[in-house]
């Protein structure tokens, strides 16, 4: 099933890459500190240190939360686990990038598996997978 309306967590360049008159970009909004993107109206200004923060109006409206943190630890993961689940609606899907080593954490955050695509990034040190619910 595809996503209707996405929160893309610190993923402007997920975000961005979405057709501008798309309906999926159109019902979705980029949550980000960068507010270079304060114009675009699907911009939401988010210290991932806050999720608290993130406005009442909008949580569970979203079908499908795409998280890229900028840190992998696991505090981060559980910050960025409070957010998705203030936005998910229920049932609500969850991708996250993270490192291999990460795996116990997302499934124990967000129930999350590792996704049969590997991305494959040679020159960084560590090696990440994408995890889904």
């Amino acid at each position: 099933e595809n996503a209707k309306v996405c929160a893309f967590l610190s993923t402007p360049s997920v975000y961005f890459s979405l057709p501008k008159k798309s309906e999926l970009r159109t019902n979705s909004k980029v949550f980000d500190l960068d507010k270079r993107f304060k114009k675009d109206p699907g911009f939401v200004e988010y210290d991932f240190n806050k999720p608290d923060e993130i406005p009442k109006e909008i949580h569970g409206k979203f079908d499908y939360v795409v998280i890229d943190p900028p840190f992998i630890t696991e505090e981060v993961l559980t910050l960025y686990a409070k957010a998705a689940k203030l936005l998910l609606q229920e049932e609500g899907k969850i991708l996250i990038s993270t490192l291999v080593e990460n795996a116990a954490t997302v499934k124990k955050l967000y129930g999350g598996m590792p996704c049969k695509f590997q991305p494959s990034i040679p020159k960084l040190v560590y090696q990440y997978n994408f995890y889904t619910n």
